[in-house]
């Protein structure tokens, strides 16, 4: 494939990476992406050679182009790394290098369990025609969460200082994103020319180190200064256990709802398609009987009563 002349390319567009066992997912977003993509950026999707058939009806929904994953065979890797299997270590190797095939400025990879839920455009993006906004957050809400941290959160911050030491950023913050980053091809090739090439490294090598390309990205982002931080919340609200998604359901918060702060919603894949009926047919107690036996739902909302009068009577004493 040949590289776009600069001044042809594109400021911004999107790049989903999947494969055939995320094609039902990967179509729900391509739909939500026809409906939603007001400003008609460019969508690129990148499966493996052998699923390009399969891809086509799902690339049509939302004017997307294919791609072939072979296109960046020279960077993939067929071992596992940092203990994770090759298929997901490769898309996050893709996602870093898709900047290489000079077909756009700036990037914004979205994964196959995402879904648009409003109109959104470069103004979402961008925080002006050349420069992206970035996301950057110190996930406290996800620190205090019992679970997530005992799971998930440390050995996730170890990873995240190694690269910081790494790259020599020195900050007691940990500033970055879990995903749904607009990449920046000036940062990237930075980041190629001035860690990888003198290092003799690939992008493989790195995630060896810490399998979290959006933090490679963000970290040497702050170190290096290439392009202004113009920072901003996360686009996508991500629901990222079930102890999550029930908490949202106790609350009656619909996709709707959350529309109105993100331009979609991620679920982990486990239970996404049980998320997907909450703001149409499925009623409220329907959702919470997933999760919560009879006794449990009762139990619940007899506390909830008793709160409410509890709270009734407190005011009323404040009245008086």
């Amino acid at each position: 494939m040949s590289e776009l002349p600069e001044q042809n390319r594109p400021a911004l567009g999107i790049l989903i990476k999947s494969y055939r066992g995320d094609l039902e997912r990967a179509e729900e977003l391509c739909d939500s992406l026809g409906t939603f993509n007001s400003d008609n950026l460019p969508i690129w999707i990148v499966v493996p050679e052998q699923d390009l058939s399969d891809f086509t009806a799902c690339a049509n929904r939302c004017d997307a182009t294919l791609l072939s994953e072979s296109l960046f065979s020279h960077h993939l890797t067929e071992v596992p790394v940092s203990g994770i299997r090759p298929g997901y270590i490769n898309q996050e190797i893709i996602k870093l290098a898709f900047w290489e095939l000079g077909l756009v400025e700036n990037y914004l990879p979205i994964d196959s369990d995402a879904v648009v839920l409003r109109p959104f455009g470069k103004s979402d993006l961008m925080f002006n025609s050349d420069t992206p906004f970035t996301v950057l957050l110190e996930d406290n809400e996800l620190k205090i969460d019992p679970k997530y941290f005992a799971e998930n959160w440390q050995d996730r911050e170890t990873s995240l200082r190694e690269i910081q030491s790494f790259l020599n950023l020195e900050d007691q913050r940990i500033l970055t994103c879990h995903g749904h980053q607009v990449l920046s091809s000036e940062v990237l090739r930075s980041f190629k020319e001035q860690i990888l090439l003198p290092r003799g490294l690939e992008y493989r090598d790195i995630l060896e180190i810490a399998p979290y390309e959006f933090s490679w990205y963000n970290f040497w982002l702050q170190k290096s200064k290439e392009i202004p931080i113009h920072q901003r919340d996360p686009y996508f609200k991500v629901i990222h256990s079930a102890e999550q998604h029930l908490e949202l359901a106790l609350k009656g918060i619909t996709t709707k709802d959350i529309s109105r702060a993100y331009i979609g919603v991620i679920i982990n894949s486990n239970f996404s398609k049980s998320w997907g009926q909450i703001d149409t047919h499925e009623s409220k107690a329907a959702t919470l009987a997933r999760y919560l036996t009879w006794s449990e739902l009762f139990g619940t909302l007899k506390t909830k009563s008793q709160d409410a009068i509890k709270f009734r009577l407190t005011s009323r004493k404040n009245i008086k």
